[in-house]
């Protein structure tokens, strides 16, 4: 199947103006912009076809070109990642079997991550999107909980069925357990990780949805699928090791360059 990656990144973000362009600091000393971090997972996932960065903001394009991204100008109307998805997919003139977004937010994007994406997808054909959720040890969870209470929103915990699919997302830490967790234990509350890969026909379609109240009330994106009575599949994925955050906040940014010296990323 062909696969397309799309990096929706956008300048005037509402929690931090100005992200894609934030430097972050490898555990080597070096210094890479959040969107070139963010290039550089999605070229290392395998099985993928082409990558391209969308945005609507020159800044962003002159740096992405700098180190070699090919970029696709999007308009300034779109709401979100994922209609940006949409109309980067129609001006390549569509074509691809698959089609990922990858958000510029998430640097620590492990390539097996999407690589599942695709495969779920590949094996559950009445499935639409597909989307990567990671079971939060203790110490995760306790992170979550703790930017709470702090009014921060830390993540996106997700809820599925039986046949993992989703039943809801949102930016409140969910189910609620009032059991205490240590930090290597499993807890019963899943991070998801904020990639989609999406079959071209719902993608196109999702720009013509109204925005419902559940997207509204939470601003996520993928609820307009759920609200729309698509099937969102999620896929458990296995962390390998590897610590994972998204860049939400400027709180984040030290976090993330911890993770990163701890891991040895450069």
């Amino acid at each position: 199947m062909s696969v397309l990656i799309v990096i929706p990144a956008r300048y005037a973000s509402t929690r931090y103006p100005g992200k894609p362009l934030v430097a972050l600091t490898g555990a080597s000393g070096t210094q890479q912009t959040l969107i070139e971090r963010s290039w550089r997972a999605a070229c290392a996932v395998s099985g993928v076809d082409q990558v391209v960065v969308a945005t609507d903001d020159a800044r962003i394009r002159d740096a992405a070109e700098s180190f070699g991204a090919e970029v696709v100008m999007t308009s300034e109307n779109c709401a979100n990642g994922t209609e940006r998805c949409a109309e980067a997919h129609a001006a390549l003139g569509g074509g691809y079997d698959i089609v990922v977004n990858l958000q510029g937010d998430a640097p620590l994007t492990p390539h097996w991550f999407v690589e599942s994406l695709v495969q779920g997808l590949e094996e559950m054909p009445k499935a639409e999107i597909a989307t990567p959720v990671l079971r939060c040890d203790g110490a995760t969870l306790n992170s979550l909980l703790e930017d709470r209470k702090a009014g921060r929103v830390g993540g996106t915990t997700a809820v599925f069925g039986t046949d993992n699919r989703a039943l809801y997302f949102s930016k409140e830490v969910i189910p609620y357990t009032g059991k205490t967790f240590a930090s290597d234990d499993p807890s019963p509350v899943f991070h998801h990780v904020g990639v989609y890969a999406y079959r071209p026909e719902a993608l196109a379609q999702y720009p013509d949805w109204p925005t419902g109240p559940l997207e509204q009330l939470e601003g996520l994106e993928q609820l307009r699928f759920l609200e729309n009575g698509r099937s969102v599949l999620c896929v458990e994925v296995d962390a390998q090791g590897r610590e994972f955050w998204e860049l939400n906040n400027p709180e984040d940014v030290p976090k993330i360059e911890a993770m990163m010296a701890k891991m040895g990323l450069e």
